[in-house]
């Protein structure tokens, strides 16, 4: 069928990390005869529970949730991959008259399910070369080139994120088109509503700094420990993600515990605010306060709306 054919919106709850997305996801679905779709790239990965928040089966509390526990730890991240396999899953929901809950904090993810975009391909042999040049020159040197090539996509860009610059120069190599032609547009593919959470920033590092906290007395080095042993550390992605890269540094003696904690709560809350920023150039998102006392109420009229 059409995508959104059956006239019923999709419903995304976004915004930033330990906001409360996953509860409110789980009232809309009750509310709305939904089912929820993970788009939290990390809570793809099988065992990634404690470090990602993932809600326990209970706190599911009967509704059905998609895409959780896809990847194994040692596969890298894809979101061309994450979009194959979530529009089929909403196509087939709204066909069915149930109402798709998108919820998580990976922006391009939820971009990629309900906006038309498209992912170029990869050649492993120049994606080799340019991951060679990477290590050899950095990122910085790479970034310049991207500049020159595509200005428009080195602003978007950080400087950092090498394997982002190297994903850009890759596919203007491969294409023969600006890496900025691939970025998400508004375009929608699906009529949606999204609605993002809103927790002042003071208030939102301290939620973040408890979960930290909790993610520990929950047992979170343990479960790093035994993704250890599955090969964690050999992920290009899962081996990096909030939390996982800083267990891994502190079972290898390279952190104390306690700084393995305060690095966690640092790097969480500055992606927080990448999150936050991603999702308020979006004009399309409804905020609404974590804790208005109708928040539910008021997030089902925009619905239903």
């Amino acid at each position: 069928m059409a995508p959104g054919a059956a006239g019923s919106p999709v419903v995304a709850v976004v915004g930033p990390t330990a906001a409360g997305k996953s509860d409110l996801a789980v009232e809309l679905a009750l509310r709305l005869g939904g089912e929820a779709i993970n788009a939290d790239s990390m809570q793809l990965y099988r065992g990634m529970d404690i470090g990602t928040a993932k809600l326990t089966p209970a706190e599911r509390r009967g509704v059905p949730h998609h895409l959780l526990d896809v990847w194994d730890v040692t596969e890298t991240a894809s979101v061309a991959e994450y979009q194959r396999m979530a529009r089929p899953l909403i196509d087939r929901m709204l066909a069915a008259g149930t109402v798709p809950v998108l919820v998580g904090g990976s922006g391009l993810y939820v971009r990629a399910t309900l906006d038309d975009l498209e992912f170029p391909g990869t050649d492993p042999l120049i994606r080799a070369r340019l991951e060679t040049e990477l290590a050899e020159l950095g990122s910085g040197a790479l970034h310049q080139r991207l500049k020159e090539l595509d200005p428009v996509a080195a602003e978007a860009v950080l400087p950092s994120n090498g394997r982002r610059v190297v994903r850009a120069l890759e596919v203007i190599e491969l294409s023969g088109r600006p890496f900025s032609a691939t970025m998400p547009s508004y375009d929608a593919v699906y009529p949606s509503v999204q609605i993002g959470l809103q927790v002042p920033r003071p208030l939102l590092d301290e939620r973040i700094a408890l979960r930290v906290h909790r993610m520990w007395e929950a047992g979170f080095p343990g479960e790093v420990r035994a993704l250890a042993a599955r090969g964690l550390a050999d992920g290009r992605t899962a081996g990096r993600a909030l939390g996982y890269a800083q267990v891994l540094r502190f079972l290898a003696g390279e952190w104390t515990e306690d700084q393995a904690v305060d690095e966690t709560i640092r790097a969480t809350r500055r992606f927080a605010r990448r999150q936050e920023s991603w999702f308020r150039r979006d004009p399309r998102v409804h905020w609404l306060p974590y804790d208005d006392p109708g928040l539910v109420e008021r997030a089902v009229r925009l619905v239903r709306s």
